[in-house]
């Protein structure tokens, strides 16, 4: 992954082995076999979800982002990553959402999809990326040029319409990918959609255990981030649901991303001195066949299979 050649997108000081002032110890790892295979697998569901997407057109619009979620969990599983999910129950088809989370990772977006499965906003070469760009058409990204600045009113009017038919937009306003132990600053530009569609605010945390593997950022390519994902021993994926913002509480977009931000930033437990908050009606599940202990939620073992629930990057 090339530095953005425009001085006004954001970057990281960050490596997938370190962070530039959090550095972290190294991961376990997994033999070449074991790497082998699930990058065999992993690259298998993929291609299998792509050819047989076309069959999905006729199903209605549920159907289909129920066949996502089951696919998504799928290619995660395959390439050995453990899915977990804790805190506000997903809010109903229908309901305007915009879903804002924190970047790590490209595995950021067919893990939020295996849960909260939406329009997505990416930048445009993730349309040519052999593993992702399939994941990210298939899922309906709207897809944007982060060079041009004069794409950007045309890209929050999408989503505002996408909201204002009742649909689900996937974002990530850090703008780039972080290494997990530092974030970035939420950019205002995707949250004037949501003032303008009327929608929720769905602030989501993402964790990954170990951490170096997943952390995608850098002059990282994808190759070698699928290699050392595939041979991470015990990997796991943690969503966590903060409960949702309603967008008709804050005056402007800024105060708005402010607020996301911080609820994102909260539900963080890698954060000292911010515990993570349970909600009313918290629900978790481990796709990790092993049981994690909490003095907040009750937490249910599953299957990633059996389990329910870019903006730039």
């Amino acid at each position: 992954m090339s530095t953005p050649p425009s001085f006004w997108l954001p970057t990281a000081p960050c490596t997938p082995d370190r962070c530039e002032a959090h550095p972290g110890p190294a991961a376990p790892r997994a033999g070449a076999v074991t790497g082998a295979v699930r990058l065999t697998a992993g690259l298998g569901a993929v291609l299998l979800g792509v050819l047989l997407s076309p069959l999905t057109a006729p199903l209605p619009a549920a159907a289909r982002l129920f066949l996502v979620r089951v696919w998504c969990r799928a290619v995660l599983r395959a390439f050995g990553v453990r899915l977990r999910v804790t805190g506000a129950a997903p809010a109903p088809r229908g309901v305007p959402l915009l879903v804002v989370a924190n970047h790590v990772s490209w595995l950021d977006i067919p893990l939020i999809a295996a849960v909260l499965p939406g329009r997505m906003l990416a930048k445009r070469e993730v349309r040519s990326w052999p593993v992702l760009g399939p994941l990210a058409v298939f899922g309906g990204t709207v897809f944007i040029d982060r060079d041009r600045l004069r794409s950007l009113h045309a890209t929050v009017g999408a989503m505002a319409r996408a909201l204002g038919a009742g649909g689900r937009v996937v974002v990530f306003p850090e703008g780039s990918t972080w290494c997990g132990r530092a974030g970035g600053v939420f950019r205002p530009a995707a949250f004037q959609a949501a003032l303008d569609a009327g929608a929720e605010i769905q602030p989501v945390r993402i964790d990954y255990r170990p951490l170096g593997p997943a952390a995608f950022v850098g002059d990282d390519s994808l190759g070698a981030s699928l290699w050392r994902i595939a041979t991470a021993r015990r990997l796991v994926a943690e969503i966590r649901l903060s409960d949702p913002l309603s967008s008709g509480r804050w005056p402007d977009r800024r105060s708005l991303a402010r607020a996301a931000e911080a609820a994102v930033a909260q539900d963080s437990r890698l954060l000292p001195g911010i515990p993570a908050q349970p909600s009313a009606g918290t629900v978790a599940k481990d796709s990790a066949n092993r049981s994690f202990s909490s003095v907040h939620q009750r937490e249910s073992v599953k299957p990633a299979s059996a389990s329910s629930a870019r903006t730039p990057s």
